[in-house]
C-alpha cells in the first residue's frame, strides 16, 4: 500500500508534464496556422527553410570572422597578405557591374518566368510574384544606371550570391504554389507586407541614389556618405533592403519566406557590423555614435 501512495503523486506529476507538453505542442502549432501556411507535402521543400536558414546564417559568421564574399568594399581583401594561397592568386576578377548583373539577373528572370510556369493563383501569389520580380528589376536597373564603381568582384562570391538569389527565388514561388488549395494562415498580413515592401525598396533605392552621388565620374575612391539616414547608421540601405524582405514573407506567409527573411537579416546584420569597421578604421573623422545598421541600438 505504502509503495502504491509513494507512485501515485510520481504518476501524477508525469501525467501533468505530458499535458502541459500537449498543450505547449497546440499553441505552437496555433501560433504557426495563425501566421504561415502549412508545410508542402514535399520533402524538399520542407527541409529547405532549415538549409537556407543554416547557410545564410553561415555567411554572416564568415563576414564576423573576416571571410567575406568578394565585393564592393571587400573585394580584394585578401590581394595584400603575404600569406594568400595560390588559389585566391588565381582567383577571376570581373567588374563590379558585370559580377553584380551576376547576383540578380538569373533571379529576376526567375521571378519573371514565373508569370508563365504558373499563371493561375489567388492574389497572394500574384502578390509575391510582383514582389519578387520588381525588387530584382529594380537591383539590375541600379546596377545599370545607378551605381557608380571602384572595385570589383570575385568570380566564386558572383557565383554564390547569384545561385543564392536565384534558388530563394524560385522555391519561394514553387513552395506558394504548392500552398494553392491550403488553408489560409488565419491572420492575413498580405496587405500590411505590400506597404512594407514599398517602404523597403523605396527606401533602398533612396540610399543607393545617394551613394551614386558621392562620387564624380572616374572617381574610384570612398568618401564618408550623407543625406538620409546616413547621419543615423552607415548601411541604412540594408536596413530597407531586410524591410523588403520581411513585406515579402508577410505577402507570402510561408516558413521559406520566412527563413529567407531572417536569413537576409542576419547576413547583413554582419556585413553592415564589418562595414562599419572598416569606415572607422579608414576615416579619422567618423562619427562614433553612428550605427551600423539599426538606429541608436546596433
Amino acid at each position: 500500500m505504502g509503495c502504491l501512495i509513494d507512485v501515485f503523486p510520481i504518476h501524477t506529476q508525469n501525467l501533468r508534464g505530458q499535458r502541459e507538453r500537449q498543450r505547449g505542442m497546440e499553441t505552437i502549432a496555433m501560433a504557426e496556422k495563425s501566421f504561415v501556411y502549412e508545410q508542402p507535402d514535399s520533402v524538399i521543400m520542407r527541409a529547405m527553410p532549415l538549409i537556407t536558414l543554416f547557410a545564410v546564417s553561415l555567411l554572416g559568421f564568415s563576414e564576423i570572422i573576416g571571410k567575406h564574399l568578394q565585393y564592393s568594399k571587400f573585394w580584394n581583401v585578401n590581394s595584400n597578405s603575404q600569406s594568400m594561397s595560390k588559389k585566391q592568386q588565381k582567383q577571376i576578377k570581373l567588374s563590379s557591374k558585370t559580377g553584380m548583373l551576376m547576383f540578380y539577373a538569373p533571379a529576376f528572370l526567375a521571378g519573371a518566368a514565373s508569370f508563365f510556369l504558373f499563371p493561375d493563383g489567388g492574389l497572394r501569389f500574384l502578390l509575391l510574384k510582383l514582389a519578387l520580380t520588381i525588387h530584382f528589376f529594380k537591383r539590375v536597373f541600379e546596377v545599370l544606371f545607378v551605381h557608380k564603381y571602384s572595385g570589383g568582384v570575385v568570380l566564386d562570391s558572383a557565383i554564390l550570391v547569384s545561385v543564392a538569389y536565384f534558388m530563394s527565388t524560385a522555391s519561394m514561388i514553387y513552395v506558394q504554389h504548392l500552398t494553392e488549395g491550403y488553408p489560409e494562415p488565419l491572420i492575413d498580413l498580405k496587405y500590411l507586407g505590400v506597404v512594407i515592401f514599398i517602404v523597403g525598396i523605396s527606401g533602398n533605392f533612396y540610399h543607393h541614389y545617394l551613394l551614386s552621388k558621392l562620387r564624380e565620374k572616374g572617381d574610384k575612391g570612398y568618401k564618408l556618405p550623407k543625406g538620409g539616414l546616413f547621419h543615423l547608421v552607415i548601411c541604412p540601405h540594408y536596413l530597407f533592403e531586410i524591410l523588403a524582405f520581411l513585406g515579402i514573407f508577410l505577402i507570402s506567409q510561408t516558413l521559406l519566406s520566412f527563413s529567407c527573411a531572417l536569413g537576409s537579416a542576419l547576413y547583413l546584420a554582419a556585413r553592415s557590423y564589418v562595414t562599419r569597421k572598416w569606415y572607422l578604421s579608414k576615416f579619422e573623422n567618423f562619427p562614433r555614435e553612428v550605427k551600423a545598421l539599426v538606429p541608436y541600438v546596433f
